[in-house]
């Protein structure tokens, strides 16, 4: 939307004070007079109230989605929930997120006067229901009638049921004229959206931000024969290396070859690092921070004998069950990785340290509502902690491929370049270009790689984009 308020405004909008009437005959035509709280609860009714209180605790609360969603060990409103109304609610809090800035600009231009800092819990209710309308295949009068029904069996919002129904109503008949005009609206919070721009300039930060709205595809990470299993599973083969599966429905679980072990799931972007090392027969490699193992799978299948450090126990035993139904082995060690060290010093480390997860914004659309540049400056540190470490646990004329899935330079360039300004015994490996056709682009004049949501366009049959990684390939002495 144009920020320029002289320009006349495509909508007219009620207060949230007016007293207009819902339109006769429709689906939310009741008053809430009464005991709107009393009797049984609509169909669907439970999986959008609780997709309003989620995506309340991201926004409100920094909390994050993936913890909440777990269906054994999450919110106990989700897991509730029946399977089909936890797939709605996640639908519909995934959408809500990717598309925030843009469905609360459509419902604020609807509005003369903003709700009352008080109406959060109305808002949250507003913005599910407009990512039903404008984005999802729910049928309106089911996102219009529910949330007001929301609305009216909250006494907070009760008042505001009125408003509620006419607000969605117009987004529903002036839809495509809504979303015309909230287009230029950026999808990305102001913060991110500055740190993008300031890193990669205002037209691929505007690239960027818009390849997040797109949901990621399925990719996979094969032991051999790419072209073999892209041709059984209905893909293409990447630039990677990996798999790409066109529209695919259902359970990954189900496709052949999964109980064979003969692949696993692993972003394009994921499987780069592992890939850097060159030819690892024989050698010894510590990966680091290894769950859930993609890349730990990926070492040892290249010939590598493994070494996997994770601190968390929960996950060091998913990386084992994962290793287990792929049929492979490496040493496992529980532990911090500050307090690892081998008896004997290693040929490589793999190093993907936690980060700001910036580079998964199509898969985790919440990261971007409960991290901030302060927590980019905190992983910053501990990340050039754990470089510093790792490049004391190889020989010389060792390997430490430094990697993250964070969009920053700050967790990334900045960081190397000052670990190699202070190190005069650690020296840059580049990547060559050549050796990657099709991703060109991802490599730096300095020869370190980096991916962009934007990168690797599709082609109408299998979708585009990957997540955004950055690697460094690093060599001791």
């Amino acid at each position: 939307m144009n920020d320029d308020k002289n320009k006349k405004k495509p909508f007219s909008k009620p207060s949230h004070r007016s007293k207009a009437q819902p339109d006769a005959g429709g689906p939310s035509g009741h008053s809430g007079q009464g005991r709107p709280d009393a009797g049984p609860k609509k169909p669907g009714l439970e999986a959008r109230a609780t997709a309003a209180k989620l995506l309340s605790a991201v926004i409100d609360k920094k909390i994050s989605l993936d913890g909440m969603l777990d269906p054994v060990h999450g919110n106990p409103s989700y897991k509730a929930l029946s399977d089909a109304d936890r797939a709605l609610a996640r639908a519909m809090l995934i959408t809500t997120l990717r598309h925030l800035p843009r469905l609360d600009a459509a419902v604020s231009s609807l509005i003369d006067t903003p709700l009352p800092e008080g109406a959060r819990a109305l808002h949250h209710v507003l913005m599910i229901a407009a990512a039903q309308i404008l984005h999802l295949d729910v049928p309106s009068h089911s996102a219009v009638d529910l949330a007001v029904e929301q609305a009216n069996r909250d006494p907070r919002n009760r008042r505001f049921a009125k408003l509620v129904n006419a607000v969605l109503r117009r987004l529903v008949r002036e839809k495509d004229e809504i979303l015309a005009a909230t287009a230029s609206v950026s999808p990305v919070p102001k913060w991110f959206s500055d740190r993008l721009a300031g890193a990669y300039g205002a037209e691929a930060a505007a690239r960027i931000a818009e390849a997040q709205l797109v949901p990621p595809s399925i990719d996979l990470t094969v032991k051999s024969d790419p072209d073999g299993w892209a041709a059984r599973l209905g893909g293409k083969v990447l630039a990677t290396g990996s798999i790409r599966l066109g529209s695919f429905q259902g359970a990954v679980s189900a496709l052949e070859g999964f109980e064979a072990g003969e692949w696993w799931v692993q972003d394009a972007a994921a499987a780069i690092p592992a890939k850097l090392f060159g030819d690892l027969t024989g050698k010894h490699i510590a990966d680091l921070c290894a769950a859930p193992g993609g890349k730990t799978a990926q070492l040892i299948v290249a010939g590598a004998k493994v070494t996997a450090v994770e601190q968390s126990s929960n996950r060091l035993a998913r990386l084992k069950e994962n290793l287990v139904r792929l049929g492979l082995e490496a040493e496992l060690v529980a532990g911090d990785l500050f307090e690892y060290r081998p008896e004997e010093l290693l040929d490589g480390v793999l190093l993907d340290a936690p980060c700001s997860s910036t580079g998964t914004t199509r898969r985790h659309p919440d990261v971007l509502w409960t991290k901030g540049v302060e927590d980019i400056g905190k992983l910053a540190v501990l990340q050039e902690r754990m470089l510093r470490h790792a490049l004391t646990l190889v020989k010389p004329g060792g390997i430490v491929v430094f990697s993250n899935c964070s969009l920053d330079p700050k967790e990334g360039e900045t960081l190397v370049a000052r670990v190699l300004a202070d190190m005069p015994n650690v020296s840059r490996r580049p990547v060559s270009a050549s050796d990657w056709p099709g991703l060109e682009d991802a490599v730096s004049a300095d020869g370190d790689f980096r991916t962009t949501p934007a990168m690797l366009p599709g082609d109408g049959t299998y979708p585009g984009g990957l997540d955004g990684f950055y690697a460094a390939v690093l060599q001791v002495g």
